[in-house]
């Protein structure tokens, strides 16, 4: 029994050999019309890559070894784009239902994340820019191969004042004894920061875990149950407190905002992202622009994919008044030129984690197909780069392809710049999804 044990053992020794010296380490992509992330026309070409990242780009043929190292994919004059980037992400909560978020085991929950960050970038999403949760374990074993996801700029935990945005704890939670923390606050989930100090001390927590931006609550939310849409959160010398703990690590602070007010005691403190801002005014969105202040909207509309809150409820209130706001905050932003990155904002709803794709298209009511693929792809890049040194993603760049870039691409059967809604069904138009060089997906007819 022995002897054959060790007889197996041998020959799946070698087999691993064999595998891993006949994987192929350069993949060409033969025959493709390529959108670079930058440009509004493509260009007919080849393109090499190595390893993880983009080698060359060619209009010519590129002449390879022919050891058998290289996999040679023709990609049948398809069209060749970046991953998609999704700048407002909330990977622990996108599909869990509340309630269930709220009375799991966060074991049970980082499970039931790993399953979905696979789906996004299935999805096509190879990058997300996730704005509170506690991703940075999910982040790690994504990295470490463990599971399979995007690549993932975590803010780590919410933070949040008593009563913010940020606080979904039980009425029953307060008053609370000095130093108790909830369930959530534990998991890192959220915290909860009141006054300069609290604030310093809880952002400093997520930077020493490795957060790459911070995220702080800086007014009333749609989906919170104890803060009006109205009100202000956070003082400025709080939001002064992240500010400068992120700048002393070469990275900055966004915060979820709607109103004026609320907008511009974050600049004023130095942020340098509003998500959001559905409720700016004129005057706002010039300071913004001024200031070069991101702006990370969304597609919030009252249609048949906003969270159907009972009517009558408080939050069905603010999700109305908030999605009255979305047309004249992209008018103003376009009238303005203020920098607007694009993300989902999606939370509690498988469904609408589904149609990730399909909220990106929806962007075609205020912009051009070339604009949107733009903004998904090289734009949201330029946000994710005010991370500096704290990206986990130095060695190339994202959201384009060039050479020198990481090899995140898609493969779409048709021309998403003549029709944007291709990328709303990704399960029959992406042929092709690659991320770090590795082929998720390939479904081309052999």
């Amino acid at each position: 029994m022995k002897i054959l044990k060790t007889i197996l053992a041998l020959v799946l020794f070698v087999s691993t050999i064999a595998i891993a010296q006949t994987t192929p380490t350069k993949i060409l992509i033969n025959n493709v019309q390529i959108f670079n992330g930058k440009d509004s026309k493509t260009v007919k070409g080849n393109v090499l890559i190595e390893d993880n990242l983009i080698k060359t780009i060619s209009t010519n043929p590129i002449v390879t070894d022919r050891s058998g190292t290289t996999q040679i994919i023709d990609g049948q004059g398809k069209f060749l784009m970046p991953g998609l980037i999704d700048a407002h992400s909330h990977l622990m909560f996108e599909s869990m239902p509340q309630m269930k978020a709220l009375l799991s085991d966060v074991a049970y929950i980082n499970l039931f994340a790993a399953k979905a960050a696979e789906k996004q970038l299935l999805r096509g999403f190879t990058t997300v820019r996730d704005v509170g949760g506690s991703s940075l374990p999910l982040h790690k074993a994504i990295q470490d191969g463990l599971v399979v996801g995007p690549r993932v700029f975590s803010s780590g935990a919410i933070i949040s004042q008593t009563g913010g945005h940020g606080d979904f704890g039980l009425p029953t939670d307060v008053p609370r004894k000095i130093g108790e923390l909830s369930y959530f606050e534990r998991t890192g989930m959220v915290a909860i920061a009141d006054g300069a100090d609290q604030v310093l001390m809880r952002t400093r927590e997520q930077l020493r875990q490795g957060a790459t931006q911070l995220k702080l609550m800086a007014g009333g939310g749609v989906a919170s149950d104890y803060d009006p849409l109205d009100v202000t959160q956070y003082t400025e010398a709080e939001f002064r407190a992240a500010v400068l703990a992120a700048e002393n690590w070469g990275t900055y602070v966004t915060v979820h905002a709607y109103t004026p007010l609320a907008i511009k005691s974050a600049i004023n403190a130095g942020v340098k992202c509003i998500e959001h801002g559905n409720l700016a005014d004129e005057a706002t969105a010039k300071f913004m622009a001024e200031k070069g202040i991101w702006w990370c909207l969304q597609p919030f509309l009252d249609d048949e994919d906003a969270i159907p809150f009972p009517n009558g409820s408080a939050n069905r209130a603010k999700q109305l008044e908030m999605t009255a706001g979305t047309d004249n905050a992209y008018k103003m932003a376009k009238k303005f030129n203020v920098k607007v990155a694009w993300g989902t904002d999606c939370l509690f709803d498988a469904g609408l984690a589904q149609k990730q794709g399909k909220q990106l298209a929806k962007m075609k009511r205020w912009y051009t197909p070339f604009e949107i693929l733009k903004m998904a792809t090289s734009t949201n890049a330029e946000l994710l780069a005010l991370s500096g040194k704290r990206s986990p993603y130095q060695k190339g760049k994202l959201g384009e392809i060039s050479e020198g870039s990481y090899a995140d691409l898609i493969l779409v059967d048709g021309n998403p710049l003549e029709n944007i809604d291709l990328i709303a069904n990704p399960d029959t138009n992406f042929k092709i999804i690659m991320k770090d060089g590795i082929v998720y997906k390939n479904t081309l007819v052999k």
